[in-house]
């Protein structure tokens, strides 16, 4: 599937996904550098502000061992603009017709967006086999996909939205769940202080939860 392609390997890299966001430009290169160090190298940068773009491109160019994606893709122009920044993989919050019909003719995984077994049950129909569970824990949490892996068992996920360092595991020994997406690692307060020796020691506490991981 070509608008897959190469995403299980993104999505195994690492049991948790930090879903970034980055007010300042100058905090990108050592933000990323933290991650990678604390064991988490597959970063997703949100489409949230001003910097998002540039953050992108300055990661793909000066931290070569981070798999640096870019979420909260809302329009096909973003998704293009993302993957010229140098953005390796494609992430939104649900599925649109336009973004997917958008993402067959990008060369960059997509993961997108689902939170309803129908919107799953569409995904599935066109081809995709991942998917992005959002919000997690207000759509139904772990329980939800827990429910619905016997009956769609053609789709694996990625929970993100609530999810905490706490509440990982229950996701991540599911057979359905390939990794969560969370954001306790990269509080902004603490990019803002350039506290990054924090931001490693709660990374590497993160890439620890692998043991609690159902395996492929």
């Amino acid at each position: 599937m070509s608008q897959q392609t190469g995403l299980e390997n993104i999505l195994r890299a690492a049991p948790v996904v930090p879903v970034v966001v980055i007010d300042a430009l100058a905090d990108a290169v050592p933000l990323a550098r933290a991650l990678v160090a604390g064991g988490l190298k597959v970063i997703e940068v949100t489409l949230r502000t001003a910097a998002a773009l540039e953050a992108i491109r300055a990661i793909a160019a000066e931290v070569p061992e981070a798999i640096v994606g870019v979420g909260t893709v809302l329009t096909p122009g973003q998704f293009a603009d993302a993957a010229k920044a140098g953005a390796r993989f494609a992430v939104a919050p649900g599925a649109t017709s336009v973004l997917l019909h958008a993402a067959r003719e990008l060369d960059c995984p997509f993961l997108p967006g689902i939170a309803t077994a129908s919107e799953a049950m569409g995904l599935i129909e066109r081809g995709y086999s991942f998917a992005k569970f959002f919000p997690a824990e207000p759509a139904g949490g772990a329980a939800y996909l827990s429910a619905i892996a016997s009956p769609l068992p053609q789709l694996r996920f990625c929970p993100t939205g609530g999810i905490t360092l706490d509440s990982a595991p229950r996701y991540l020994k599911l057979p359905n769940v390939v990794c969560v997406g969370g954001s306790w690692m990269v509080n902004r307060s603490a990019i803002a202080a350039g506290d990054w020796a924090g931001i490693t020691a709660l990374a590497r506490q993160a890439a620890a939860l692998d043991v609690h991981r159902h395996p492929a």
